[in-house]
């Protein structure tokens, strides 16, 4: 098994609470102006430590609109040939940009941010392939600035505690992990989840929730197998991967834009087993069962939609003067992004930034 997903330092605090400062204030710039910035905006609205700064779009409008609602002091649009987020990256008072746009621009928008010498939290994943992030944690770790993949999940009590039940032999020592996602996502040739250009498809997009019960107990495979059904787009609708271990164990892992599923996980080992109630990227309930003894239901609640936890670690570790966090480190983003490149291998599936 490779390293274990670190417990975060909130869980470690007397005061657990992400909306607790942890020192001077950050300003905030958000790129993108999309249902994905809207949510993670409105938990960094709950950060006494946080302001919203700045925002920016392709559209001046847009960018002036989400200012309004959420109380940001600069909205910067598309303007004389100059991309809105480098008129965003220009302004010397922004400290740290969250990056939310469709996957095919992480890399170019990040890659401008690091090199304006901005901090990044970068939606997932973090890049359309491993080429890209390496490109990003390189320039990161040379110019000694923060750099994140958005991996909230990685962050929630419910997840960690998870792992927890996992690695401490209450169950057993883990011999097999299953895991879905699933939603049927109405179909745009032009919308980001199917679209080609901005890496559409069920990997990027959705595989990295069940993939992270993977990895939180029993670290990255040996192997990887994959099935999946490309459209006529040449994206992957529906994925189906089994992970591989060398002492045996393995992990069935099911992603779909075309069905609902139960969005549910199952930890199974020689003694016992957990299962994951609610949506396998924020379980409600952990239900524990030792052998044929009765199940321990534990429940748990989130600040927020749950993104604050992550919001506090990027925030605290910026505060710190850390360069990644201990609970999403960047080899882990690398080694997720080159898992998805065999992946896709397989699959068929390729995007117009592999050959850039």
């Amino acid at each position: 098994m490779s390293a274990p997903i670190a417990k975060p330092w909130l869980s470690n605090q007397p005061d657990q609470d992400p909306r607790t400062a942890t020192g001077a204030r950050l300003r905030w710039g958000v790129v993108a102006t999309g249902g994905i910035a809207a949510a993670v905006t409105r938990d960094l609205e709950l950060l006494p430590d946080a302001e919203l700064y700045a925002v920016s779009s392709r559209s001046q409008a847009a960018a002036d609109a989400f200012a309004a609602d959420y109380g940001f002091a600069r909205a910067y649009g598309d303007h004389d040939g100059v991309a809105g987020y480098d008129r965003l990256l220009a302004n010397d008072a922004v400290d740290v940009v969250y990056v939310a746009t469709p996957h095919a621009h992480h890399h170019e928008i990040a890659l401008a941010a690091l090199r304006a010498g901005k901090h990044v939290l970068c939606e997932k994943a973090l890049t359309v392939n491993a080429r890209e992030a390496a490109e990003l944690v390189e320039l990161a770790r040379d110019k000694g600035l923060f750099l994140m993949e958005a991996m909230w999940s990685r962050f929630l009590p419910s997840m960690q505690r998870a792992f927890e039940i996992a690695a401490s032999g209450e169950i057993g020592e883990v011999k097999w992990v299953g895991a879905d996602l699933g939603f049927p996502a109405p179909y745009s040739p032009t919308s980001r989840l199917w679209a080609p250009r901005d890496g559409g498809g069920a990997l990027l997009d959705i595989t990295i929730y069940p993939l992270l019960w993977a990895l939180g107990t029993l670290g990255f495979p040996q192997t990887v197998s994959a099935t999946g059904w490309i459209n006529d787009d040449g994206v992957d609708a529906q994925n189906a991967l089994t992970l591989g271990y060398h002492h045996g164990a393995q992990a069935q892992l099911t992603s779909s834009l075309l069905a609902h599923g139960p969005r549910a996980a199952t930890v199974a080992g020689s003694q016992g087993f957990l299962q994951s109630l609610g949506s396998v990227n924020n379980p409600t309930e952990l239900v524990v069962r030792v052998g044929f003894e009765e199940p321990r239901t534990e429940q748990f609640s989130v600040v927020g939609r749950g993104y604050s936890y992550e919001l506090r670690e990027v925030t605290r570790c910026i505060q710190q003067g850390l360069t990644e966090s201990p609970v999403m480190p960047l080899e882990d983003s690398l080694n997720t992004m080159r898992l998805f490149d065999g992946v896709r291998a397989q699959l068929g599936v390729s995007y117009p930034n592999d050959v850039r």
